[in-house]
């Protein structure tokens, strides 16, 4: 029996079709979007890659994902979140003025450590809210962010090795040495070493309601956040871009937590998300973005996850026999996905290779544990479309 469209299933087919065309338009990395970027003028783009550049900090690149970050960041403390803007701001221009590639600029990926460096000086400042002399170190750290990332990219490139959120580490560690507790004008929050080791009542006051909500939280502290409603922005922000980077930073904080439990962590520390922020970003890095998603490589996440927990642990501790001021914050992370078993570089590899510093997108040989062969949505690489043209030619 044959049936005719008529003009209103053609008018109720509209709607569907334009709702999915939204919905792709606010997904993924928002090529689209990207585009109409690119032919504006250098303002908008600015604000575009500053959006870019807040959400690289969870290695997804959509301006929406940026936008309900800061909204989160704002909502757990202005202060912090002002200082974070400022210092995605500053870098990203710093990126402009030092004339380093474009695409990567505008794709934030000289953003995300002046992120993380002005919301952790805020953080850490015992000035409290509102110390406006912070903003003059804050710019000036900012500003050698693209400094050290490029030179460490140009030093790491030969054996490989990514530097991520390396800068931040390095420009954060030597403000917190350089000006200490009992600075006049920048003095930091002091940091009691870790005398206790373990704790024999882990288990026994555990709560399971605080258990279940420091897995969000866990992810939120990646921010140095510990707000419920700020994780679940971030959260929601990570949804918006990959669903697969949302679930793996789920799991990534899940397997944190697991370990904190296990090695008879101190319960506020495990409530407070301090588990599980460093395993969230490990589990997204291997499972979610650098390497095709299958069930070998969502294995070999949980295990980077559970063994960035460990490093974490050991880090924290002998750190604090060194010196009580010496910050760990994200190098387990890059020693994770630095030691990955696909690190080892393939012929095919080494002869479609492009340009420093973007390994993601590198060929591997690996039948287990293969790297993205084509650029996708969720890599964060500016440079998939070059990359493109060379495999296909």
């Amino acid at each position: 029996m044959l049936t005719s469209t008529g003009p209103s299933n053609q008018l109720s087919a509209e709607p569907s079709g334009r709702c999915l065309r939204a919905v792709r338009f606010f997904t993924g990395d928002m090529r689209q979007c990207g585009e109409w970027v690119k032919r504006q003028v250098l303002i908008i783009q600015l604000l575009d890659g500053i959006l870019r550049g807040t959400a690289q900090v969870m290695f997804v690149s959509n301006p929406v994902s940026g936008l309900l970050i800061l909204t989160g960041l704002f909502l757990q403390n202005p202060w912090w979140a002002l200082n974070s803007l400022l210092g995605t701001f500053v870098s990203t221009v710093s990126a402009i003025l030092l004339r380093q590639n474009r695409e990567a600029i505008f794709a934030g990926l000289h953003g995300y450590n002046g992120t993380l460096v002005g919301m952790l000086m805020a953080a850490f400042s015992s000035k409290g809210n509102w110390y406006w002399w912070l903003l003059f170190p804050n710019v000036f750290m900012s500003m050698l962010c693209p400094v050290i990332s490029s030179a460490l990219s140009s030093i790491m490139s030969k054996w490989d090795l990514p530097i991520f959120t390396l800068p931040f580490n390095i420009l954060t560690c030597l403000h917190i040495a350089a000006t200490g507790t009992t600075h006049p004008y920048f003095p930091e929050v002091k940091i009691q070493p870790k005398v206790h080791l373990h704790h024999s009542d882990s288990l026994a006051n555990l709560s399971i309601p605080q258990l279940f909500l420091s897995v969000p939280v866990g992810v939120g502290q990646v921010f140095g956040c510990d707000s419920p409603w700020t994780s679940c922005l971030v959260l929601l922000a990570l949804l918006l871009c990959s669903p697969a980077i949302c679930i793996h930073a789920l799991l990534g904080s899940t397997a944190g937590l697991c370990t904190g439990l296990a090695l008879a962590a101190p319960l506020e520390d495990v409530y407070a998300g301090l588990w599980g922020y460093n395993s969230a970003l490990s589990c997204i890095a291997i499972g979610g973005v650098f390497y095709g998603l299958t069930w070998q490589t969502h294995i070999l996440s949980l295990i980077c996850a559970l063994f960035c927990a460990y490093v974490t642990s050991a880090t924290s501790k002998l750190m604090s026999v060194v010196s009580s001021k010496v910050s760990y914050f994200w190098r387990p992370i890059i020693d994770n996905v630095s030691c990955s078993p696909t690190s080892v570089p393939s012929p095919i590899s080494s002869r479609y290779r492009p340009a420093r510093g973007h390994f993601a997108c590198r060929l591997s040989s690996s039948s287990y544990f293969p790297r993205r062969t084509r650029p996708s949505a969720g890599c964060p690489c500016p440079l998939c479309p070059t990359l493109r043209k060379t495999v296909t030619t």
